[in-house]
């Protein structure tokens, strides 16, 4: 153990960190991008309009991890004819893996508000709250646990995803994976695994205690 911290340690602290920042970034901007979207789709008239942007989201989210990649480098090697675009590195990484966060954060922000009781929504438009004040005041806070569990699941997929990401020189722990697989090296293979999944669990064990703060907070606001 002590060996195999002296040879890998540097190199799983630097690799850990690549991976985090990756993750931390796509999930940034996949909320920033999935929330607002979502919340326009829940004030539009026509529900058949959501349903198409929901659909052509979730055709995102089953194509494989792989070609997804390809794809993603083939439009970029095609852009990169006009305008110089990076087709390796940190950017082509960072498109796929707020592609394929979307669809949960979307979705649960979606369904989220969707649920919320029309009776609540009454009373609130009883009191004299026009329809920006329900949704930030009633709809958000009640469908919040439910985002949440979206980017939870969105965060756990991933930094499991950036491993996959490694292929086109994201940097990460997947890395050390490939390069164990490569080599059929063990040590390697370990040194980026288990890293990565202690990422994940923690990750998500982060976001639940946050969900459960937040949901016990509002639960004592209530009783005050």
């Amino acid at each position: 153990m002590i060996h195999f911290i002296t040879n890998f340690g540097p190199t799983i602290l630097l690799k850990t960190w690549e991976h985090i920042e990756l993750s931390l970034v796509a999930i940034l901007i996949a909320v920033s991008i999935s929330v607002p979207l979502a919340l326009l789709l829940t004030q539009m008239r026509s529900e058949k309009v959501s349903e198409r942007v929901l659909r052509v989201i979730s055709i995102i989210q089953t194509i494989p991890g792989l070609a997804l990649i390809a794809f993603v480098i083939v439009v970029l090697h095609v852009i990169n004819k006009q305008f110089y675009v990076p087709t390796t590195g940190f950017l082509p990484g960072l498109i796929i893996l707020v592609l394929y966060a979307l669809l949960p954060i979307v979705s649960n922000t979606y369904h989220g508000i969707k649920q919320v009781p029309s009776s609540l929504k009454s009373a609130a438009n009883a009191i004299g709250m026009n329809r920006k004040q329900v949704l930030f005041f009633v709809e958000i806070p009640l469908s919040f646990p439910l985002i949440i569990s979206g980017i939870r699941i969105a965060f756990v997929c991933t930094v499991g995803l950036v491993t996959l990401t490694s292929l086109v020189g994201t940097g990460g722990l997947g890395e050390l994976i490939l390069q164990g697989l490569r080599s059929m090296k063990i040590s390697y293979i370990l040194a980026g695994t288990i890293p990565a999944a202690l990422l994940a669990i923690a990750g998500d064990m982060l976001l639940q205690a946050f969900s459960r703060s937040f949901a016990k907070s509002g639960y004592e606001k209530n009783q005050a």
